[in-house]
């Protein structure tokens, strides 16, 4: 749970050791994901060269990441992709796009080409990620999977860009992912705040 990056030193050391002696795992089956810590960025390809990156995009613009994902604020879009741009030519690697999808908030057609134009200069893989209803707990409500398959149409037919849905496993046991986290009955709710951070749902 957290964002890696914003304990950085700790994560370098800790893959170190898993990659070293006596595990020696290779960099390349080791991903990490982040919201998009550009100075953390910045270091990771000469730090751990080899080594898978997710980013947890889930908007093509910036007002809408900052919405769902208030640590947006704090990291403009155009300077991540920038950063982005230079891990990959430094790099050569794919990178990894999460996108959670939320009705209404960032899964319409136009939110579609929108991505696609942002990021058809990138060699990445695009992971739409269907949101699991948490009751009353999230503002945030489930896109159907007509529109997930729509989105998915638009980026792959439009924009050639490899994109892949995540399949959902566990929700008939409220198991899947963030219910876990968070998931409580309605009626003892109380007074509690909707979560507005889709982090807090999603890691």
């Amino acid at each position: 749970m957290g964002e890696p990056l914003n304990n950085y030193s700790a994560v370098v050391e800790s893959i170190r050791v898993m990659t070293g002696l006596p595990f020696q795992l290779s960099l390349k089956r080791i991903t990490v994901s982040t919201v998009g810590i550009i100075h953390a960025i910045n270091k990771l390809h000469n730090d751990l060269p080899g080594l898978n990156l997710a980013v947890s995009l889930h908007a093509p613009a910036q007002d809408i990441r900052c919405q769902i994902m208030p640590a947006a604020r704090a990291f403009p879009l155009q300077k991540l992709m920038a950063s982005l741009q230079e891990y990959q030519r430094n790099s050569q690697q794919k990178i990894l796009i999460e996108y959670i999808m939320l009705d209404g908030v960032n899964d319409e057609e136009q939110h579609a080409h929108q991505l696609g134009k942002l990021l058809e200069t990138f060699q990445v893989v695009v992971n739409l990620i269907p949101f699991n209803s948490i009751g009353m707990l999230s503002q945030f409500k489930p896109t159907t999977e007509q529109k997930v398959s729509a989105f998915q149409k638009i980026l792959r037919g439009t924009y050639n860009i490899r994109t892949t849905i995540r399949k959902q496993m566990g929700q008939d046991i409220s198991g899947a992912c963030g219910q876990l986290v968070v998931n409580v009955p309605d009626k003892s709710l109380g007074n509690a705040e909707p979560l507005t951070d889709i982090e807090d749902l999603f890691i």
